[in-house]
């Protein structure tokens, strides 16, 4: 296993690793809509399940469901062969990084979807729990995705049209959902220096 095939299996592990006991936690420990503190009124856990995609938004019922949850499979798949790609041609070590963050966060919310339902039983007033495999709170493909971090920085004015008196940062997420979006944010940032080496022919040695 070369340098680059390390990386990758070490932060997709760890990030995958942090993203379902996280979950698992919140999910056998706090009923939906339960909130608890972490620090003062800025960072909390606020315990939903997201049934759908980013932001809740859903749609096609079960049929939906099955398709999101294929979709997102199918990018995965898609997802890998880059990285596979990106390390057989010696790529840029920073992007192989971001890569493998954009993987994780997306199999993290998979398994969820995939597995969830299959074995635990439902949140809605009560504490969730393992059940016997295949006897939960939903079908294959259909589970509800955890997310519990709720950043709630300040409260935008009152003056600030259609927005006066909102959170600034209303949503409520997951450890996957952060290492995608950081993995995003760290491509447009660097860019550049990620895709120089694949622009100009060059390949870093390991």
């Amino acid at each position: 296993m070369n340098s680059r095939t390390a990386l990758v299996v070490a932060i997709t592990c760890i990030t995958l690793l942090l993203d379902q006991v996280s979950k698992i936690l919140v999910k056998t420990s706090m009923v939906i809509g339960e909130e608890i503190k972490v620090f003062g009124s800025w960072f909390k856990l606020h315990f939903v399940e997201n049934k759908g995609m980013a932001m809740g938004i859903s749609w096609g019922g079960e049929i939906g469901k099955y398709s999101l949850t294929l979709f997102r499979i199918i990018a995965i798949g898609i997802i890998i062969y880059y990285i596979y790609t990106l390390i057989r041609e010696k790529a840029s070590k920073g992007l192989i990084t971001v890569m493998a963050l954009i993987l994780a966060g997306a199999t993290g919310n998979v398994i969820d979807s995939l597995f969830y339902g299959l074995i635990f039983s439902d949140s809605t007033h009560h504490v969730a729990s393992f059940v016997p495999f295949g006897t939960g709170y939903k079908s294959f493909m259909q589970g509800s995705v955890v997310d519990m971090l709720s950043f709630q920085l300040f409260t935008m004015p009152e003056w600030i049209p259609l927005y006066g008196g909102q959170k600034f940062f209303p949503f409520i997420f997951n450890i996957a959902d952060a290492a995608i979006s950081i993995g995003i944010v760290l491509i447009i940032i660097f860019q550049k220096r990620f895709f120089e080496s694949q622009l100009t022919g060059n390949r870093t040695e390991d």
